[in-house]
């Protein structure tokens, strides 16, 4: 079985430890536990995961957000991978900050990656993660917030929270998306 899982975010030193670049964390971190290392190549970073006889393909997109469904699109056609097992990671700001969130279809809630890969696919219908990033900004912010880093009291959880994160996807992957969004929902 083959799955691809795609942590949105954007490339460069400016925006790595940004709240908006959740999804890069959390593939980082599951590649560095596995011992496996990204490269480039073609619209991503790719790292391959070999987890109880599933091949998982790692991508980080190199499209910047707003051109994640390139990449996205690229790799499923590319590695003959069936919509069903694809995974993509994203933060979200209607969540509390922390919670997570995986679901099998639903709108883009605003996100301009997911807007982007809804329109690349022409579909709704693609397991998302949404990792809670919280919406702690006034009015007319939530740019400069998503593209903030974490406060120090988020940093504290940080780790803990990604480290769920992985678990949920490796289990995404194993037991299926149903009992997974079933253990890991709100958590």
């Amino acid at each position: 079985m083959k799955y691809l899982v795609a942590g949105l975010g954007n490339i460069g030193a400016d925006y790595e430890n940004t709240r908006h670049n959740i999804g890069f964390k959390i593939l980082d971190s599951l590649a560095e536990a596995s011992s496996i290392f990204f490269t480039p190549s073609r619209y991503a970073s790719v790292a391959e995961l070999k987890f109880k006889g599933r091949k998982i393909i790692l991508i980080k997109p190199s499209t910047y957000m707003n051109l994640s469904g390139k990449a996205v699109n690229y790799y499923l056609q590319n590695e003959k991978i069936k919509l069903e097992n694809l995974l993509v990671i994203t933060d979200d700001v209607n969540l509390p900050f922390g919670k997570i969130r995986i679901k099998g279809k639903g709108s883009d809630g605003g996100h301009n990656g997911l807007k982007h890969i809804q329109q690349t696919l022409n579909t709704q219908k693609y397991h998302r993660m949404r990792f809670g990033v919280g919406n702690d900004y006034h009015k007319g912010q939530q740019v400069d917030y998503v593209l903030g880093e974490w406060s120090s009291d988020e940093e504290v959880l940080l780790q803990e929270r990604i480290s769920l994160c992985c678990s949920a996807v490796k289990d995404f992957t194993t037991i299926g998306p149903d009992r997974t969004m079933n253990v890991y929902n709100g958590k």
